[in-house]
């Protein structure tokens, strides 16, 4: 095993092949879709809130088949479900520029969605639990950052596609080349398990084989049917929900920023800071869930939220003091590709990792359905978005008190000897 120990583990090439697929798909696909939209809108003559409404269905698609993708992801080959998935969800997308109707947005909504869950959901999560005994909380860390580098390459290439070629061609054009890019990526880098390819976890080898296999609990943990009944089960798809729905509240700085009375251009610049939160958060909670825990490593992370909020309700005529608070919000907008997967893994181990995670994962798709349109009314009816802060602000306490709380729960469910 010492001999092994100098090679190159594959896994470091399941994390190649899932920041490429991830990456991809999270920016490439995802989150390029507001680029679309002005121009989609204005030829097809629809309103954009009935536009967007492709959105609210995918969300809720999202929510309806994140515990089926979980099973399926538990039970069959990794590799045909992600290569089914990408088709689904790409070629869904390229077939959004052969589309006359609103009503083509609504009906690809459906695969768009069933694929994006396997690939931008569950993928990262379910693939570094069974490959990374050891810096696995890294391991998530650089999928989520690698979707922040490929979006800052992939967005103006698609603006550019729209404003040159149309967003017909735009659409079909991405959705081909994701295709392409990420089906071979899928075939050659990825793999269920390393005991595919003979290996243990990477962190799981010793000097002394049979010790080693001994020693690997890779597929220790508490069984779903145990875990659903549990406290720290609905405080984790508590946690999901409230991290999701403090990070979409990036959505609205712009708007919070020129209700203060500072320009578009200004509020356009901030957002950059953002992304540079959200690379270096995805980093740094990586390393320390490795070195100190996700328990500790959250609470370090609601914090710096805490404080991203205080400096927007007052120091908010600060420039300085706004792109801070924008910068440390990043870091919290990191905790839904880091954190969420770390915690899960922490307090129910991997025995039935990926139907755990997809399950509580409805968090994040229910936060999505409520949380953004939530604080567009808060601020119509009231014309301020100082009382969605403060919600912001209560809600991070909450999740400090939910994960202190669900870590202890963990405790009682060992000793009751449920974690097997």
């Amino acid at each position: 095993m010492s001999a092994n120990k100098k090679k190159f583990h594959f896994a470091w090439l399941v994390l190649i092949g899932l920041c490429i697929t991830v990456g991809l798909a999270k920016s490439g696909l995802n989150s390029s879709a507001g680029l679309f939209l002005p121009s989609v809108s204005k030829d097809i003559g629809v309103g954009l809130g009935n536009l967007t409404l492709y959105l609210s269905i995918s969300s809720i698609v999202t929510m309806i088949f994140l515990p089926i993708g979980g099973k399926l992801m538990a039970k069959y080959d990794t590799r045909i479900l992600l290569v089914v998935a990408i088709i689904l969800q790409a070629g869904s997308f390229a077939l959004f520029g052969m589309m006359s109707s609103v009503w083509g947005w609504y009906i690809l909504a459906i695969p768009l969605a069933v694929g994006g869950v396997l690939i931008t959901v569950l993928a990262g999560p379910v693939l570094v639990n069974q490959w990374f005994k050891q810096r696995s909380g890294l391991a998530l860390g650089i999928i989520t950052a690698s979707g922040g580098l490929i979006g800052a390459f992939s967005s103006p290439i698609i603006g550019n596609l729209i404003a040159n070629q149309g967003w017909r061609s735009a659409y079909i054009m991405v959705g081909v080349a994701a295709i392409v890019i990420i089906v071979p990526t899928i075939i050659f880098l990825l793999r269920k398990s390393p005991q595919e390819k003979g290996l243990l976890p990477y962190g799981a080898e010793d000097n002394n084989a049979e010790k080693a296999v001994e020693k690997d609990t890779s597929n220790s943990g508490i069984a779903f049917a145990d875990a659903k009944k549990s406290l720290a089960f609905s405080l984790l798809l508590l946690f999901f929900f409230i991290i999701t729905s403090v990070a979409s509240f990036s959505i609205h700085i712009p708007t919070y920023l020129v209700n203060q009375g500072f320009s578009v251009k200004f509020a356009g610049n901030v957002m950059s800071a953002l992304m540079v939160g959200v690379l270096l958060g995805s980093i740094l909670f990586g390393y320390l869930i490795d070195k100190i825990g996700p328990k500790i490593t959250t609470i370090i992370a609601m914090v710096i939220g805490l404080v991203a909020m205080l400096l927007l309700l007052f120091f908010v005529q600060s420039t300085i003091a706004i792109v801070v608070a924008v910068g440390l919000f990043g870091f919290v907008s990191a905790c839904i590709g880091t954190l969420a997967p770390a915690i899960t893994a922490a307090l129910f181990g991997n025995k039935d990792y990926s139907q755990i995670y997809s399950t509580v994962s409805i968090g994040l798709a229910v936060a999505g359905i409520i949380a953004l349109p939530a604080y567009g009314y808060i601020f119509d009816f009231t014309g301020s978005y100082t009382p969605v802060l403060w919600i912001i602000v209560i809600m991070l306490v909450i999740n400090i008190i939910a994960v202190l709380v669900a870590f202890g729960n963990k405790e009682k469910m060992v000793k009751n000897g449920l974690w097997k």
